[in-house]
């Protein structure tokens, strides 16, 4: 299979997905998807039981943990860019998420999920062996470790081993269309041409990381839960998860309201942002 009729088929079922419609508006939630490869084997796979936690999988791993025996060769990773109209709505929020950044948490991780299982079943249809790892059994998330809250599988770390971004002081991935966004992978026996990985860093596209800059995002968050030490994972949680369901989920009709608050009004929002001039 060419990569382009994958890549097709994905920007086609966002195209058409009945819940990329924000409410009460003609504006999709998640714009077109971006698109990478990493080889399975890639090394950073293995690193990342060493900077996430020995739980993190290997591709490997993921379809040993389903009792299969075929051989992973490549992690499909995509970024579903959060609209523009999501985006603007969002900026103007201050303490809660708006209405259609929840709607854009809530339906459009949905429509991610349900993206997963098409493409896993669009490559099985095709002869390949395929899975998603956030949608295995084996996928769990912790609580206490090292780093913090963290998962068996991260699908931000597999967007940045295929060459689709770098991550944030915020924890989060700045992509080519920028940071606000949702992200899913899944994993095949078939060998794609593996995408580049254009930065040496993992923080390259961070102004704070790389020039001691910015940090827009730390005042945009109402709970103080990041700044020049990082990103306080838990305050972060319990706002996130907690408090703010608590404020607007009834009144956004949503069961998840995400927040977003620093990952829009940020330099980083809808693009890689331009290094400032003369620092660094």
């Amino acid at each position: 299979m060419h990569p382009s009729a994958l890549i097709h088929e994905i920007e086609s079922f966002i195209r058409h997905h009945p819940l990329n419609r924000l409410p009460d508006s003609d504006s999709p939630c998640v714009e077109t998807p971006l698109v990478g490869f990493a080889a399975a084997n890639d090394p950073l796979f293995t690193e990342y039981k060493q900077v996430i936690g020995a739980f993190h999988l290997t591709p490997q791993e993921c379809v040993a943990s389903v009792g299969a025996t075929w051989q992973a060769q490549t992690v499909m990773s995509w970024i579903l860019p959060a609209s523009k109209a999501v985006r603007l709505a969002n900026r103007a929020a201050t303490e809660y998420p708006a209405q259609y950044w929840a709607y854009m948490r809530n339906y459009g991780e949905e429509m991610n999920g349900a993206l997963r299982q098409h493409v896993v079943a669009f490559l099985q249809q095709h002869g390949a062996q395929a899975l998603a790892p956030q949608r295995l059994a084996a996928w769990k998330q912790y609580n206490d470790t090292p780093v913090g809250i963290a998962s068996s599988w991260s699908e931000r770390h597999a967007a940045h081993a295929a060459g689709l971004g770098t991550f944030s002081i915020n924890d989060a991935l700045i992509t080519a269309k920028g940071i606000a966004h949702r992200c899913g992978s899944v994993v095949t026996d078939l060998p794609f041409p593996i995408s580049p990985r254009p930065y040496q860093t993992h923080t390259e596209y961070c102004l704070y990381a790389t020039q001691g800059t910015c940090l827009a995002c730390a005042q945009r968050c109402p709970v103080a839960a990041i700044g020049p030490h990082g990103h306080d994972k838990v305050k972060c949680s319990q706002y996130v998860y907690g408090t703010v369901p608590a404020a607007v989920a009834e009144k956004y009709q949503v069961a998840q309201t995400g927040c977003g608050l620093c990952q829009t009004k940020v330099p980083c929002e809808a693009q890689v942002p331009k290094p400032v001039q003369g620092k660094g």
